[in-house]
């Protein structure tokens, strides 16, 4: 069988693109915008972020390269982006990174809703004070149960209460505030079929239709 050469030329460059293109990662050659008041230093082992509402740190991997193209502008590289590690981790860096500037200096903030009869919240003392972990307050939370639920709020967690079925949480860590809304979920999950539950946010589920004999 004997190929045209125009076919054997196309695949040739089909190839050679394909191959170019899977070293790139779309995410992590993204710059970072940095605002101001923001203050971002490398350390021996990772990256130390201080804005207006605090300050953190992120570990970085040895070959994750840190640049300024800009005086307010952060560009997140690896030494060789055809190791799948560094590909992998040039990505997920970029996005904790900002992430963690977003946090310092803007905060997360989550709504939760409670839907359903009687499903309450408020925001009261905790009598076991920090014994947990906690801030020394704590939610109190009715949602169908039996009997009250009550959670710690954590120190790194704020919690306000707008509307008895309204819980407004925020945090500078966006990991954190996840697990937390999380947790308070876990306790009322939606069902699909009166719609009732604890959603988190912008949360929406299909209702089903109950099946008559």
């Amino acid at each position: 069988m004997i190929l045209r050469p125009q076919l054997v030329s196309a695949a040739r460059c089909f190839t050679t693109t394909a191959r170019a293109q899977a070293h790139l990662s779309h995410i992590g050659r993204e710059p970072i915008k940095v605002p101001s008041g923001v203050k971002l230093s490398k350390t021996q082992h990772g990256l130390s972020i201080t804005g207006p509402l605090g300050s953190t740190s992120l570990p970085l991997k040895p070959f994750v390269q840190i640049t300024y193209p800009e005086s307010d502008v952060m560009s997140v590289a690896v030494e060789d982006s055809g190791v799948k590690e560094q590909r992998q981790m040039w990505g997920t860096t970029r996005t904790l990174i900002a992430n963690a500037i977003t946090g310092i200096s803007e905060g997360f903030t989550v709504p939760l809703y409670l839907v359903g009869v009687g499903y309450r919240a408020a925001i009261e003392a905790d009598p076991r004070g920090t014994a947990d972990g906690g801030c020394g307050k704590r939610l109190n939370l009715k949602l169908g149960h039996s009997h009250n639920i009550y959670v710690p709020i954590p120190p790194h967690i704020k919690a306000e209460v707008p509307s008895a079925a309204k819980i407004v949480l925020s945090c500078t860590d966006k990991h954190k505030l996840g697990l937390f809304a999380a947790k308070i979920r876990e306790f009322r999950k939606p069902e699909p079929y009166k719609g009732k539950g604890v959603f988190v946010g912008r949360e929406q589920i299909r209702i089903k239709s109950s099946k008559k004999k």
